[in-house]
């Protein structure tokens, strides 16, 4: 009865079970499967409704499209749409990104060699040509797709227009740096790529490179460093008395010698120069393990190249005496001419050898020249210079003055080569009876024996301040250099007169000189100063205290050669006592070193009005590098300088200018040899 009941209550539990799970699976099918069935069928209804809709929505996207491409063409060009088009990517229409992928393409790009600053410049202005497009695509968006705006109120219209117009402005500027960024990058394209053809092609030859010999006289090198080694070590095998070893490098010090001889290239050096080359390597191989001391070798280095240096610096001032020597002398062949015409000349008449118009030579109202020199040559180029490029030559005067031995000789040459219709006039500086030693400190001080042993051992080495050699010029002791402090003792009638050197050469017609206003000035020059050169502390001695005090050393200098001089002015002003006073005080060469440009800057000091430089252009007898039209449009140009047109160790490149007044074909100049 028990086990029953038992079952029993099993059975009426099991029955309140089954009875209680209906409700809740009834409540999970409403939560869970109503709304799945609801969307399924508001899916079925949608696709119905997109399937009526569908042309309609067509309709309205091909209105879309129109809309915009007609914007499109009236802000920009059919090559901007094309550009935009043709720079899009899978991503969308207007997307840029495959402009942003990398500049340029392998080909452009060389293995081992750095990016260098035209790489970063083309790829800097490609990302800026990116940048253009994108921000040109952004303008357009903005334009296309705010269009549609046919509803909104008068004032929304009215900023949406204004916005309009900045964009289509903002577009126009894109669009102009757009052109300009592509025009740039094409034109760095186009020097990258010949940089390539003639810089970088040439690495990709293996042989070459392998090939190139940056050293092409390695050879001639390398046997003159055996040489100072076997030098080195024979003097060391000398202190050390190792007697084979010295002679075994005397033998090869003298073979490789007469091997390497003058040769200062591989290919002048003899065949048999490599065994040499390896019987030295040997010989200074069996010296080093022998005979090196560090401190030895380095000491005996050292004495050798201060030995050298020496030798540099005595050849060195060798060749600068020797060069001011032949800068000064006068050539065989312009010797030969004023000897023939010398002759000549004392062979005349005395009738035949006066000039016409000597009623010319005092006349204020024509134009004068003085001209000191004793060179006939260069005296004829001044003169037909002058006459050539003259509008009237009728009214130009010319007064040469020489010394005693070429006084024939000029003579006769303007004699024989008058100067067409203007008037000349030579005289002899031996017959000024006033310039003489009382009068002239200068000349007293050339006849001291001081003042000769200067200038006449000025070629010895030994000789005291013989290294400025400029100074040191038998020229100074000649009265010609310093005449012209006295031009109104030499030319009293006169009141101007325009002073020429004998080392230029007349381009223009001079006759506007004489109207420049010198504003109550005595000298009329071109000034040679810069920033920093060609200044008064470059003459003259500022550690005196007569030159401190009286001069600013910052004063620009300025030059001799072409030189305007009011006489009027110069004779109230006394500017030859002037000169007369600064000479006696430099009697022992304190103030200033011998010439004439540094008592000429003293006398003149505050007296001299500067001129355009086109009227005198100099350092044709120095300096290579004048420029080609500041010599044709200058008015003079000076050979001032070592380097005189009439020597052999002129400048070619400047020579032309002063030896087209010469005629080489005169027969004077054909006897002596005289040729261009």
């Amino acid at each position: 009865m028990a086990f029953k009941r038992g079952l029993s209550n099993v059975g009426v539990h099991r029955n309140r079970s089954a009875g209680s799970r209906l409700p809740l699976m009834i409540l999970v099918f409403l939560s869970v499967l109503s709304p799945l069935v609801f969307f399924i069928g508001r899916g079925l209804y949608i696709s119905d409704q997109n399937s009526v809709l569908s042309d309609y929505s067509k309709q309205n996207v091909d209105w879309r499209e129109r809309l915009a491409l007609q914007s499109i063409k009236n802000l920009f060009t059919k090559e901007v749409i094309d550009v935009v088009t043709t720079s899009t990517a899978d991503l969308g229409p207007l997307s840029l990104d495959s402009f942003r992928k990398g500049n340029l393409s392998a080909s452009w790009k060389v293995i081992g060699v750095e990016t260098s600053d035209e790489d970063n410049a083309t790829s800097q202005s490609n990302q800026k040509a990116a940048d253009l497009k994108q921000e040109i695509a952004q303008v357009i968006i903005g334009k296309v797709f705010n269009d549609d705006h046919s509803r909104d109120t008068p004032a929304k219209t009215l900023r949406r227009q204004l916005r309009d117009n900045r964009r289509e402005k903002r577009a126009a500027e894109l669009v102009q740096q757009y052109d300009e960024a592509t025009v740039k990058l094409e034109n760095e394209a186009i020097a990258r790529s010949k940089a390539v053809d003639s810089a970088v092609l040439g690495k990709y030859n293996i042989w070459r490179k392998e090939n190139e010999n940056d050293n092409s006289d390695s050879t001639v090198r390398l046997m003159r460093d055996q040489i100072i080694m076997a030098k080195v070590y024979l003097s060391i095998a000398k202190l050390k008395n190792k007697l084979d070893l010295q002679q075994e490098l005397q033998i090869r010090l003298k073979e490789s010698q007469r091997a390497l001889g003058e040769s200062t290239a591989d290919a002048d050096l003899p065949h048999s120069a490599p065994e040499k080359i390896k019987a030295m390597g040997k010989v200074l191989s069996k010296a080093r393990e022998q005979l090196y001391d560090c401190k030895l070798v380095t000491g005996k280095l050292r004495a050798m190249l201060q030995t050298s240096e020496e030798q540099v610096r005595r050849l060195k001032k060798q060749s600068m005496f020797l060069s001011q020597l032949a800068a000064k002398t006068i050539p065989n062949a312009i010797h030969c001419l004023s000897m023939r015409l010398t002759i000549e000349y004392y062979l005349l008449p005395l009738e035949k050898r006066k000039f016409p118009r000597s009623e010319n030579l005092e006349s204020p109202n024509l134009y004068h020249y003085a001209l000191f020199s004793d060179n006939v040559l260069a005296a004829s180029v001044v003169v037909n210079s002058t006459i050539m490029n003259a509008k009237d030559p009728s009214k130009h005067v010319f007064h040469l003055v020489t010394d005693k031995l070429n006084f024939g000789a000029m003579n006769m040459w303007f004699l024989l080569n008058p100067p067409g219709k203007a008037s000349i006039h030579v005289e002899n500086v031996d017959e000024f009876k006033w310039l003489n030693s009382s009068y002239c400190p200068v000349m007293r001080q050339l006849e001291t024996a001081a003042m000769k042993e200067y200038y006449f051992k000025a070629d010895h080495a030994t000789t005291s301040g013989s290294s400025n050699l400029k100074y040191r010029n038998p020229k100074y002791l000649s009265m010609l250099n310093h005449l012209r402090f006295y031009l109104p003792q030499v030319y009293p009638k006169l009141d101007k007169i325009l002073f020429l050197d004998d080392d230029i050469v007349v381009q223009k017609d001079l006759t506007g000189l004489w109207s420049v206003d010198l504003h109550g000035k005595v000298n009329g020059a071109v000034e040679t100063c810069g920033e920093s050169f060609h200044r008064y502390d470059k003459y003259l001695n500022f550690s005196n205290p007569h030159i401190s005090r009286n001069f600013d050393p910052n004063a620009c200098g300025w030059a001799y050669g072409m030189n305007m001089f009011d006489l009027k002015e110069w004779k109230k002003k006394d500017i030859t006592g002037i000169y007369h006073k600064w000479q006696n005080m430099n009697e022992d060469r304190v103030l200033w070193k011998l010439g004439t440009l540094p008592p000429g800057l003293i006398t003149f000091y505050g007296l001299t009005h500067p001129l355009e430089k086109s009227w005198h252009v100099l350092g044709l007898g120095y300096n290579p590098s004048i420029d080609k039209r500041e010599i044709d449009h200058a008015a003079v140009v000076h050979y001032n300088g070592n380097m005189k047109p009439w020597l052999e160790l002129a400048m070619t490149k400047y020579r032309s200018y002063w030896t087209k007044y010469i005629r080489y074909d005169h027969p004077y100049l054909r006897s002596c040899n005289l040729s261009e």
